[in-house]
């Protein structure tokens, strides 16, 4: 079974939770809710940073969800510059755990380069079916 989804957001703070709602409706519709925790804060944090780091003013940013057999991979898109790096935030600061989490909560991400903009990604085991 492969199947994906893909959604375009505008350069706007409310798009954060627009994404965020964008994947926990894909997921119940592809009946795994039992992802849709991990992988709507994931892409919380990953269009969070699109925001205030990769979409240039008047741009969009996309997420796109794609749904095999072993994985539910998260893809947040964006036209800017840059490679995002995790951070090691003290207690102290509000910021800069973002890419942390998703390290943690996902089997494996990355980061794909392209001529313009990157692709920042995230890969979830699915569970076995019962």
């Amino acid at each position: 079974m492969s199947s994906s989804q893909l959604r375009r957001f505008p350069r706007r703070r409310t798009s954060v939770g627009a994404s965020r709602d964008f994947v926990a409706h894909v997921l119940r519709e592809w009946q795994l809710t039992g992802l849709i925790e991990d992988i709507a804060l994931c892409a919380s944090e990953l269009a969070t940073n699109a925001l205030l780091h990769g979409v240039p003013p008047g741009r969009e940013f996309a997420v796109r969800l794609d749904l095999t057999d072993d994985l539910v991979r998260l893809e947040v898109r964006d036209s800017g510059e840059g490679r995002p790096e995790i951070q090691h935030a003290d207690e102290r600061s509000c910021s800069g755990r973002g890419l942390f989490l998703v390290g943690e909560l996902a089997a494996e991400f990355g980061v794909d380069q392209h001529v313009v903009g990157k692709t920042v990604w995230a890969a979830f085991k699915r569970p076995p079916a019962t």
